[in-house]
């Protein structure tokens, strides 16, 4: 059985990040991280409530953001009485030791929030989703620090274990382990990567969050109502915990200072395995260099084509994606029209489970297949689609296809979709229909070499380019380039980015300074 190869690729631009997984070369998940973001899935807010909503049983709590956050009753922790104490107690000045506190009675499925919570109470919360569209973020009064192999939940009190470890064995050995260093009114989950680890991994692991959840009492004593009380790890970070195992072959980063971060940090988590972790110095931009530019411009648009002809036409609504599969020109008239149209579905499935992860997909996802007759064909298909999405890390159920050949699948939303615009408007008329002429393009190009070279006395210059450009003034024994040196003296550097736009262009100084150049629209069409 053919092992699939795993590449973490980095990309770190001064406040933004932006994360690719690769599988077997190819993109499958694409993440990004700004520096500037106020809040994150994990994140812990000191909040207040803002307004009670009987009839929707929920409130809306201010936790410094422009959207108020919403809390359903069913996003309260059983524990919330006695949470709440607790954050009281703490603000007046006590110690902050959960295993002297004594447990409030348990809510009940069927209570009122208004019984619970009131207006301009403070409100220790846990984002669950980010804000999406319209809507505010989701929060939750069940706080819990994930670390590499054990999940902390204060006020919890039970030792849970993930479904997904199998031994009998094993699971009786970590149940036993995790009973022993478990900390009073302390609830732990031991995590799927906690299988083999050792009583020296979890403890230290354990040590980690309880530091996490005596940071956030000790800020509570003095923090002002509302206000951030803790911030899960970078995105990078995270990724890393949750999604890197020793079957990844590579981790590329463009970033020496996030390259040594990442290194000590695996070779915590993975003693002795740390040199995956690769800086990448050449001068051709990551996303370039592994074709993730190019497979991201392929991918995101409205239709999406597959090697073999058949296309797909993706589809976002405010309620659902729907996903349409056509044939194309995939089709052999040498078998039946059930057996195409087999080929086809499974074809289109392998690309679909690729999408939905790469896209982000959330909510409701209805997928139009080609119609197939046989209930054998619909079985097959059905489960095809659940091996493919098992790779899928988000928590999601897929249903069998209908009478009408629709397969419905539901995905956990906590975040944005990602959407990429991939096309291009025209950088020489911006959308208005009028250019000058093209044959006047390369004296524009060489107009501004000399006005930097011979009037603002530029040293060097570097201009980044159009993989055609760069083809056009770079070809041939005398080339074009080669002519500016003989007239300028000077060599001009050129690069070939991809994510240039056609008749875009950049240029730099000796310093790979942008040289911001005011582009003449104003004479288009003149």
């Amino acid at each position: 059985m053919h092992e699939t190869s795993k590449d973490l690729i980095i990309s770190s631009q001064q406040n933004e990040t932006h994360i690719a997984l690769l599988e077997d070369q190819k993109l499958v998940e694409i993440h990004h991280e700004k520096s500037t973001d106020q809040l994150a899935v994990g994140d812990i807010f000191l909040g207040k409530i803002k307004k009670i909503m009987p009839g929707l049983n929920a409130a809306f709590v201010d936790i410094g953001c422009e959207k108020e956050a919403f809390i359903h009753f069913l996003d309260l922790a059983t524990q919330t009485p006695t949470l709440n104490e607790f954050v009281s107690k703490v603000r007046e000045g006590g110690k902050g030791d959960i295993g002297q506190m004594t447990f409030q009675p348990s809510l009940e499925k069927a209570g009122k929030i208004s019984s619970v919570l009131s207006s301009g109470q403070p409100l220790l919360v846990q984002v669950t989703k980010e804000p999406i569209n319209t809507k505010g973020a989701r929060v939750t009064t069940e706080i819990s620090f994930a670390g590499r192999y054990l999940v902390l939940v204060p006020f919890f009190d039970k030792v849970s274990i993930s479904q997904k470890i199998k031994g009998s064995e094993e699971r009786k050995r970590l149940r036993k382990i995790v009973q022993g260093i478990k900390p009073k009114h302390f609830g732990i989950i031991i995590r799927t990567n906690a299988a083999g680890a050792t009583l020296e991994d979890l403890t230290a692991d354990l040590k980690q969050l309880l530091s996490k959840w005596k940071s956030v009492v000790t800020k509570l004593r003095n923090a002002a109502v509302p206000s951030k009380m803790a911030s899960e790890m970078d995105k990078t970070f995270l990724l890393i915990r949750d999604m890197v195992d020793e079957s990844f072959n590579t981790i590329y980063t463009d970033s020496p200072s996030l390259y040594q971060e990442i290194k000590e940090y695996f070779g915590q988590v993975f003693s002795g395995n740390k040199n995956i972790v690769k800086l990448y110095k050449d001068s051709t931009p990551i996303f370039e260099h592994f074709n993730i530019a190019k497979q991201i411009k392929g991918s995101f648009g409205k239709i999406v084509s597959i090697k073999s002809g058949i296309y797909l036409i993706i589809e976002q609504t405010e309620a659902m994606h729907v996903i349409d599969v056509n044939s194309g020109n995939k089709l052999n008239a040498n078998q039946s029209e059930e057996q195409n149209a087999i080929e086809v579905n499974i074809e289109a499935a392998i690309e679909i489970a690729r999408q939905i992860r790469l896209r982000n997909l959330g909510g409701i996802i209805i997928i139009d297949f080609i119609d197939m007759d046989l209930a054998a064909n619909r079985t097959l298909l059905y489960n095809k689609m659940k091996e493919l999405m098992a790779a899928d890390k988000t928590r999601h159920t897929i249903l069998p296809l209908s009478k009408f050949g629709l397969m419905q699948i539901t995905r956990q939303r906590v975040q944005q979709a990602n959407v990429f615009d991939t096309a291009e408007q025209c950088p020489t008329c911006q959308g208005t229909g009028k250019i000058k002429p093209s044959i006047l393009f390369e004296e524009e190009i060489v107009n501004r070499i000399e006005f930097l070279f011979q009037k603002n006395n530029a040293k060097r210059l570097t201009i980044y380019l159009h993989p055609y450009l760069y083809a056009y003034f770079t070809k041939g024994l005398i080339s074009k380039r080669l002519k500016w040196f003989f007239t300028y003296h000077k060599w001009v550097r050129l690069e070939s980015h991809q994510e240039l736009q056609l008749l875009d262009y950049k240029f730099f100084n000796q310093d790979m300074e942008e040289i911001v150049l005011v582009t003449p629209h104003s004479e288009h069409g003149l």
